[in-house]
């Protein structure tokens, strides 16, 4: 009798587990996600409107001003709106404006500078002379003529000739911190509180009475205003500024030669001694801590 096979263990039977039951909707917990609002960043809406208005000279002035760099931006972010210039800003006539920095002489034969610059004047609240063009005529006095192009340009005139200047910023070309400084003391003066506009006045003074002077400025203003009266310290200043080589300096004082002299106000403008002001150096610390916080 043949043995019998072994029995099969048969696997233990598994336990059904039950699926879980679907849950309401009403008790399904939500997952939210906090919702992140970015703050936008409002420009801000005092700012004074300013445009360059560029009339017969080099462009040195609005390279000075160009290299102002992250002032520039600075400026142009928090306190001024560029509305106007010729090689900064797409527009072709002149608009209204708070501020107009006025760069290069007026040449008196091309009737369309001529309006422009007095456009200018009753549009903006506010005309800069840039530089010693604008201020004096500079070397632009020099001017016969020539030109390929237009051969009857020949005469030149300080923009003060044709219209009131309120600011000189003189100089060939001037500083780009003196330009930074004139933008940031604007501002404070229209649109600060009253004690900025008090500091703001007295840094524009010296400024704005060089506009009063008039359109002409030589050595012999230096000579009768500084030299005679003993209040040259043989810097050098004046003849290092002279465009046309018309000053030397020997045994420590200056020496100008009037023949050379074109009256363009560079080595006037120069002195430190011709600039002296007791209301900005009184206030000189104050002065500088209110722009220098202002830039920050």
């Amino acid at each position: 009798m043949a043995p019998e096979p072994p029995k099969r263990e048969e696997p233990p039977k598994k336990e059904a587990v039950a699926a879980p039951s679907a849950a309401a909707p009403s008790e399904m917990k939500r997952e939210t996600k906090a919702e992140t609002t970015k703050k936008e960043e409002k420009s801000v809406t005092n700012k004074i409107t300013v445009g360059h208005v560029h009339m017969s000279g080099c462009t040195g002035c609005l390279v000075s001003l160009a290299d102002n760099y992250g002032g520039l931006l600075k400026i142009l972010d928090d306190y001024a709106d560029l509305v106007y210039g010729l090689t900064l800003a797409d527009v072709r006539h002149i608009p209204e404006m708070d501020v107009a920095l006025v760069e290069g002489s007026v040449c008196i034969q091309d009737h369309e500078s001529v309006e422009d610059i007095k456009t200018t004047r009753k549009k903006a609240k506010i005309v800069v002379a840039l530089g010693a063009c604008a201020c004096y005529g500079n070397i632009t006095r020099f001017a016969r003529g020539g030109q390929h192009n237009q051969p009857q340009h020949e005469s030149f005139v300080p923009i003060g000739d044709l219209i009131d200047v309120d600011v000189y910023i003189p100089a060939c070309a001037p500083t780009p911190q003196m330009i930074r400084n004139v933008c940031v003391a604007a501002y404070l003066l229209l649109r600060g509180t009253e004690d900025q506009k008090t500091l703001a006045a007295k840094f524009l003074k010296p400024l704005m009475n060089a506009a009063k002077r008039g359109t002409t400025a030589c050595f012999c203003d230096l000579m009768y205003e500084v030299i005679n009266q003993g209040l040259c310290m043989g810097c050098g200043s004046c003849a290092a500024a002279c465009p046309v080589r018309a000053i030397t300096h020997e045994w420590g004082k200056p020496q100008g030669q009037r023949d050379l002299c074109i009256k363009c106000g560079a080595c006037y403008n120069q002195c430190p001694r011709s600039w002296y002001s007791f209301d900005v150096m009184n206030e000189f610390e104050g002065i500088l801590e209110l722009i220098d916080g202002a830039m920050k």
